[in-house]
């Protein structure tokens, strides 16, 4: 193949560690955000959406929510760009 691929995502899911979660609300319901999900934009920076279930339980809706500025999640983001980067680097390719 020739020429520059236009790959138009790269994402990732990150599960928080317990003891770094917290809750937030939404249309007056509360969350536990247990999921990271961060994207790799075109610039190179990374973009970052918390996700989470229902304090009260079941599954609730898919909702975003913004991820704290805490020096500990700006770690977590950070390591788990770059594990998966490494990752990628050393895919071995179609089944």
């Amino acid at each position: 193949m020739t020429g520059e691929l236009d790959v138009s995502a790269l994402a990732i899911n990150v599960t928080i560690p317990e003891a770094l979660r917290w809750t937030d609300t939404r249309r007056g319901e509360a969350f536990t955000l247990t999921t990271l999900n961060i994207r790799l934009l075109p610039d190179g920076r990374l973009a970052v959406k918390a996700y989470g279930r229902p304090v009260a339980g079941g599954r609730g809706a898919y909702v975003s929510f913004p991820v704290p500025d805490r020096p500990e999640l700006a770690v977590l983001v950070d390591d788990a760009a770059g594990r998966a980067g490494k990752l990628w680097a050393a895919h071995r390719g179609l089944g």
